[in-house]
């Protein structure tokens, strides 16, 4: 006979996550997730306070995929901005929630205890550090969010959109058609790489920010 998988927080927390990522947000429940670890609902409360502490927990869980940023600040800030884009498409629920939480939790807090260890550590002031993590977080979140709203999720699918918009408004709207044309339908075409681009840009502002206040210095 197998030994029953005793219930603890992580445990709770990681069928939270599951749960959300397959149907959602909006349909987690401590019933769902009693169902889903095989307890009563009223288990659940002696590892979650209640559904803010859920909640606080399940971000936590997904800053804990994410690696703490370390080295050469440029490098370090692209990878992390890849690796939140791809965290947030697995847990497309999450995106709402990031930056949300009243009582965060330790991954959370060594996340961004790391951020802004590694951007001093390269020379930007504390004043610098602060306009970089929020014009990096506004873009990254930004997109996440567009990205998921978009009515489309794969090339192929954008291809097909774009197709149908041409045979209906080609003719009336020519910039968009030009566009549509030599842009989006280029074979292989993913919307998604739009993403690396707008975050190259904003990391060479923050390098000649960054070599404005150290010619300053000298």
């Amino acid at each position: 006979m197998q030994k029953k998988q005793p219930l603890t927080r992580q445990r709770v927390l990681d069928a939270a996550v599951a749960l959300a990522d397959e149907r959602g947000i909006e349909s987690l429940s401590m019933r769902k997730l009693g169902e889903t670890v095989g307890v009563e609902a009223m288990s659940l409360y002696s590892h979650v306070a209640n559904k803010e502490d859920l909640l606080d927990g399940m971000i936590d869980v997904v800053f804990g995929e994410l690696d703490l940023p370390s080295g050469d600040w440029r490098p370090a800030m692209r990878r992390r901005g890849i690796a939140i884009r791809r965290a947030l498409s697995r847990h497309r629920w999450a995106i709402g929630l990031m930056e949300s939480r009243s009582s965060p939790g330790p991954a959370t807090l060594r996340h961004h205890d790391a951020v802004i260890g590694c951007l001093r550590a390269a020379g930007f002031s504390v004043a610098l550090t602060a306009h970089a993590y929020s014009v990096l977080d506004s873009y990254i979140y930004g997109f996440a969010l567009q990205e998921r709203g978009l009515p489309f999720d794969t090339p192929d699918e954008t291809a097909e959109l774009a197709q149908d918009m041409m045979a209906r408004f080609g003719t009336e709207y020519p910039h968009l058609a030009e566009f549509t044309t030599q842009h989006v339908l280029r074979p292989g075409y993913d919307y998604g790489t739009e993403f690396e681009f707008g975050l190259d840009l904003i990391l060479d502002g923050l390098e000649r920010a960054r070599g404005r206040r150290r010619t300053r210095r000298t």
